[in-house]
C-alpha cells in the first residue's frame, strides 16, 4: 500500500502555519478527537473503529497533531503544549467552529484539558480517555513507549503494553505500525519530543490542579483498570478535581479502550455528548 493510498491521509488544511492531515466525517455539531502519543500513531489509527459510529450524527474532526501522522514537520519545530493547543485552536478557525465537543485520548486528553482551560468558549463537552494532564510517576509502559526505536520487536513489545487482551496485538498489526514508525521524518520528531529524562515530559503535558478544578464543562472520564501506561489514579484525580465529571471505568481493557471497546465506547460518548445535542 502507497501512501497515497492509506486510510491515514484524509484531507488536508493549513491550521496555525501547519499543513495538517485531518479526517471530516459526517454532520451535525462537530467533536474534534484528539489521538495520543504512541509511536507510529495517527488520527486515523487511533479513531478509525469509532469515528464512523459517531459521524451517523455528529460531525467528527480528527487531526494528526505536529509531530504525528502526516501533518508537516517543520525543520527546527518545537514540540510543546502552547504548539499544539495553537494547531488545535488553527484547525478550528479554519474550519469556521466556534465550539465543539473535545474528545482526547491519553496524550489527547492532556491536550484537551489545555485547550478547554486556554479557550473555555470553544468547548462545549469535553471527553478524556485514559487521560495524561496531570503529573504522575512516569510508568515502565510509558517511559518504553517514549523511548522507542525502530524495529519490529520493539514495536510489538510497545503494543503488548497497550492492550488488555493480547489477541489484539497480532503481528500484522504490529508490522503495519513499525512500518508507520519508521516513514522518513517520523521518528526524528518522536525521539524529538521526549527524550530521556521522560518525567520532565509529564509535567510538561499537566495542567494545574486548581485551573482543572475551576473547569464549568461537563465531563466524562473513561480508563481502562489494566492500563499499564496511565494509571488509573490519573482520571479518578480528574474525576475528583472537575466538578461537573462523572467516572466510566472498563474492566478487563488496557490504554486502549476505544479499540478494547469500541462499540461500548462510541455508545457512552456518543450517548454523552447527545445529552446536549437535547439541550
Amino acid at each position: 500500500m502507497t501512501v497515497q493510498q492509506s486510510p491515514e491521509i484524509g484531507k488536508s488544511i493549513v491550521a496555525a502555519g501547519l499543513r495538517t492531515n485531518y479526517h471530516d466525517q459526517g454532520q451535525g455539531f462537530p467533536v474534534l478527537m484528539i489521538h495520543g502519543s504512541g509511536p507510529g500513531v495517527s488520527a486515523y489509527a487511533n479513531w478509525r473503529l469509532v469515528m464512523p459510529v459517531l459521524a451517523r450524527s455528529r460531525r467528527v474532526i480528527a487531526p494528526d497533531m505536529v509531530g504525528f501522522g502526516f501533518t508537516e514537520r517543520p525543520e527546527g519545530m518545537k514540540y510543546t503544549m502552547d504548539a499544539w493547543v495553537k494547531q488545535a485552536v488553527g484547525l478550528m478557525d479554519e474550519l469556521e467552529l466556534d465550539q465543539v465537543d473535545l474528545v482526547g485520548n491519553s496524550f489527547g486528553g492532556a491536550l484537551s484539558l489545555a485547550l478547554a482551560i486556554r479557550h473555555p468558549a470553544r468547548v462545549r463537552r469535553l471527553v478524556l480517555m485514559g487521560a495524561a494532564g496531570v503529573n504522575f510517576p512516569i510508568t515502565p509502559a510509558l517511559d518504553a513507549i517514549w523511548g522507542y526505536t525502530p524495529s519490529f520487536e520493539n514495536m510489538r513489545k510497545v503494543m503488548d503494553m497497550f492492550a488488555y487482551d493480547r489477541g489484539l496485538v497480532t503481528d500484522e498489526l504490529a508490522q503495519l505500525r513499525y512500518e508507520a514508525s519508521k516513514r522518513p521524518g517520523f521518528q526524528e520528531s518522536y525521539a524529538a519530543m521526549f527524550p530521556a529524562p521522560r518525567q520532565r515530559w509529564v509535567a510538561s503535558l499537566a495542567s494545574r490542579d486548581e485551573d482543572i478544578r475551576a473547569l464549568p464543562h461537563e465531563t466524562l472520564i473513561i480508563h481502562g483498570r489494566e492500563d499499564q501506561v496511565l494509571p488509573l489514579s490519573n482520571s479518578i484525580h480528574l474525576s475528583q478535581l472537575i466538578l461537573r465529571s462523572q467516572l466510566h471505568v472498563f474492566g478487563r481493557c488496557g490504554h486502549w479502550t476505544q479499540i478494547e471497546h469500541a462499540a461500548r465506547f462510541a455508545r457512552q460518548v456518543g450517548n454523552f455528548l447527545a445529552e446536549a445535542d437535547a439541550v
